[in-house]
C-alpha cells in the first residue's frame, strides 16, 4: 500500500444492487476513498457489476459470498445497499466485524433496530450513517442560507413531491409488503419525509396519510400532511405511477423558495427559484455536483478524522418514527400522533 492509499478509507460494497450504478463510481472517484471489493450472494453478480461500472479497475476484488467481504481485513468501511428489510441484520453483522457502515436509506424499518445498531456501533467504536445522498448536494445548503437570511420570513408550510413511472426493471420495489420495506414510502417517500423535516427545527406532532396499495401490500402512491403545530404543515406526495417529479417548496410569511430537482441525475443543472411579497424574484443555477461522491467523501472524512457524521442516529430515528406513523395512518384511516 502506497502513502497515497493510506490517506484513503478502504471500502467494500455489500450487495450488487442497482444503486451501484451511481454509488460504485462515486467511491472510485472520491478523493479520500478506495474501493477494495464488492460481494453478492448471486454467483457472478459482483464481478458483472465491476465490469459494468468500474471496467478500468481490475484490482478491485469480487466475492460471491457476503461473509468473505466482511472477513477481508483490508476493508475498513461497508456500503450497504441490500433490500430494505435486510439493512438492520447486515449492518449489525458488519459492525461486529468492526467495519464502518454507510447504510443506504432506510437504516432500518423500526426505531428499535436503529437503537440496536447505535448500541453496537458504540460498542465496536465504528461510524454508522444513513445514506441520504441528496443531503450533501450544495443546493440545499444554499436554500438554508436563503432561509436564514430572512428572505422569506418565518416558514409556515413545506411541500415535497417525488414520483416517477415504474419501469418493469424496478418492479422489485413493489414485491414486498410495507412491513418488510416494500413500496413507495420506504423507497422514495423516506426522501420526502426527510427533506420536509430539514426545514422545521422540531419534530412533527401528528401525521395524516392516504395510500393506494398493490396486491403485495406495498403502497404505490402515498400522500399526506405532517402537523408541526401552530399552523405549520408539511405536505408530502410520492408515487410510482406519475410522471417524474422531484422537488420541494418552502413558503414563509414573506415569500417562498423552490428546489426544482432534489435527486440530481448526472448532468442535471441545480435550479433554485425564489420570490418575495414585495415583488422580488430570482432563479439561481448552481454548478453541477455529484451528491453520491460528496456523500462518500463526507463519510470517509468522518472516519479518517474522527468526526461525527452530518446525519445522526437521532435523525434516523426521527425519520423512521415519522414514516411508521404515516404508514399506520394510511392503513387505519386516522390521524396518528408521533
Amino acid at each position: 500500500m502506497n502513502n497515497q492509499d493510506q490517506a484513503k478509507l478502504r471500502w467494500g460494497i455489500l450487495g450488487a444492487a442497482r444503486i451501484n450504478e451511481r454509488l460504485l463510481p462515486a467511491i472510485v472517484e472520491a478523493s479520500n476513498a478506495k474501493l477494495v471489493g464488492i460481494a453478492s450472494r448471486r454467483p457472478g453478480a459482483a464481478a458483472q457489476t465491476l465490469a459494468q461500472y468500474a471496467p478500468c479497475h481490475p484490482e478491485i476484488q469480487s466475492y460471491d459470498n457476503l461473509d468473505a467481504l466482511l472477513n477481508d481485513e483490508d476493508v475498513q468501511a461497508i456500503y450497504l445497499p441490500m433490500a430494505n428489510h435486510e439493512h438492520a441484520e447486515w449492518a449489525l453483522r458488519a459492525i461486529e466485524h468492526r467495519k464502518h457502515v454507510l447504510c443506504e436509506k432506510p437504516m432500518a424499518l423500526t426505531v428499535e433496530d436503529i437503537d440496536a445498531i447505535e448500541t453496537a456501533a458504540r460498542r465496536y467504536r465504528v461510524t454508522v450513517m444513513e445514506g441520504f445522498m441528496y443531503h450533501f448536494h450544495p443546493q440545499h445548503a444554499r436554500v438554508l442560507e436563503l432561509i436564514r437570511s430572512g428572505l422569506i420570513g418565518e416558514i409556515r408550510s413545506v411541500r415535497a413531491s417525488y414520483s416517477f413511472m415504474m419501469r418493469p426493471a424496478r418492479m422489485y420495489r413493489l414485491a414486498e409488503d410495507v412491513s418488510r420495506g416494500g413500496g413507495a414510502m420506504w423507497d422514495i417517500g423516506c426522501y420526502a419525509i426527510h427533506s420536509l423535516r430539514m426545514f422545521f427545527q422540531q419534530a412533527p406532532r401528528t401525521v395524516t396519510a392516504l395510500s393506494k396499495y398493490v396486491e403485495s401490500g406495498a403502497d404505490i402512491t402515498t400522500s399526506g400532511i405532517l402537523d408541526f403545530g401552530d399552523g405549520k404543515f408539511a405536505h408530502f406526495d410520492f408515487s410510482f405511477e406519475r410522471a417524474r417529479r422531484c422537488e420541494y417548496e418552502i413558503v414563509g410569511t414573506q415569500g417562498g423558495i423552490k428546489c426544482h430537482v432534489v435527486w440530481q441525475l448526472p448532468g442535471d443543472v441545480p435550479v433554485i427559484s425564489w420570490w418575495t411579497e414585495d415583488g422580488r424574484q430570482s432563479e439561481e443555477r448552481l454548478p453541477v455536483a455529484n451528491h453520491f461522491r460528496l456523500e462518500v467523501e463526507h463519510f470517509s472524512d468522518c472516519v479518517l478524522n474522527g468526526k461525527d457524521p452530518a446525519l445522526s442516529f437521532n435523525d434516523a430515528r426521527d425519520n423512521c418514527r415519522t414514516i411508521v406513523a404515516a404508514l399506520q395512518s394510511a392503513a387505519e384511516g386516522r390521524v396518528i400522533k408521533i
